[in-house]
């Protein structure tokens, strides 16, 4: 579902930490003006053109609330949505709905816009042998359901954070002392601790370049801000060897080109950090 080392435990968990968030001690309003035993039903009501998300999370933040809710799905997660159309309905105890409306929409909203985001650059790129990645420029502790909306757009994850892969990137080298000595470091390092974590290397320059295939010991060279006569003239010189990714300042503009070089990954950061929330609306049906 979400990929990853995300579980069931962490999904509850963030929707129980959401709430209490939300509603400490009481949502005052509703506890005052509704009937603890009302039921209602609500309408998630479409207002933006674009790739529905978080529909599956809604269900369990509903069943959270009200385990007796009920939900009528006219979308599932992934499909294409249109201004005025109507995502699901949903029954449940009225107080409860209430309490669980904001923290669905705000999900949904956030997890739609980068759903509809990755899809415009999967759209790019879907006749070429490239893999659109994502980064790790989300929104700290909203990771998972930040990178859950970019597979739901038709996007790739790429590492979920520091532990699981290594990146060798220019700040490393350069407080490393150059590109060569973190290479031999690092597979020092896996080597004493015997870990298994596959390796990128950052590259600036063809010189970099030339220094990494002279010393090998990577699995993935990273491309990062190359033009793309540069950047073509990179992927050849690799060949084969190594796994290649094109990064920095890759937009919906410009992805295309990039991914015409040849190189078989292009990380984006805007998948994440440049969507734009989809307007969505929870209402009460009379």
């Amino acid at each position: 579902m979400t990929g990853g080392l995300i579980t069931e435990d962490y999904i509850n968990t963030f929707i129980d930490r959401a709430l209490e968030e939300d509603v400490q001690d009481g949502d005052h309003t509703s506890l005052a003006c509704i009937p603890a035993d009302a039921r209602t039903k609500a309408k998630l009501l479409v207002k933006d053109d674009g790739v529905i998300a978080g529909i599956e999370l809604a269900e369990r933040i509903f069943k959270k609330v009200d385990p007796t809710a009920t939900i009528e799905l006219f979308k599932k997660d992934g499909e294409a949505i249109r201004y005025g159309e109507i995502a699901f309905n949903v029954e449940c105890n009225s107080q409860a709905l209430l309490k669980a409306e904001r923290l669905v929409l705000n999900t949904m909203q956030r997890m739609s816009g980068i759903a509809t985001m990755s899809n415009r650059f999967k759209f790019e790129v879907e006749d070429l042998p490239v893999t659109i990645l994502d980064t790790r420029k989300t929104t700290p502790l909203l990771r998972f359901l930040e990178k859950w909306a970019v597979k739901v757009g038709g996007c790739s994850n790429y590492r979920y954070g520091l532990y699981d892969r290594i990146m060798i990137k220019d700040n490393h080298i350069d407080a490393c002392g150059g590109i060569q000595e973190a290479i031999l470091e690092v597979n020092k390092y896996l080597e004493i601790n015997d870990l298994k974590l596959p390796i990128t290397v950052e590259v600036r320059n063809l010189v970099e370049l030339h220094k990494v295939l002279a010393v090998g010991n990577v699995d993935r060279i990273m491309l990062d801000n190359f033009e793309v006569p540069i950047l073509k003239e990179a992927v050849a010189t690799i060949g084969e060897r190594f796994e290649t990714e094109a990064s920095g300042g890759v937009n919906i503009y410009t992805v295309r080109e990039i991914a015409k070089s040849g190189v078989q990954y292009v990380s984006v950061g805007a998948l994440t950090h440049s969507a734009m929330s989809l307007d969505l609306s929870l209402k009460v049906v009379k």
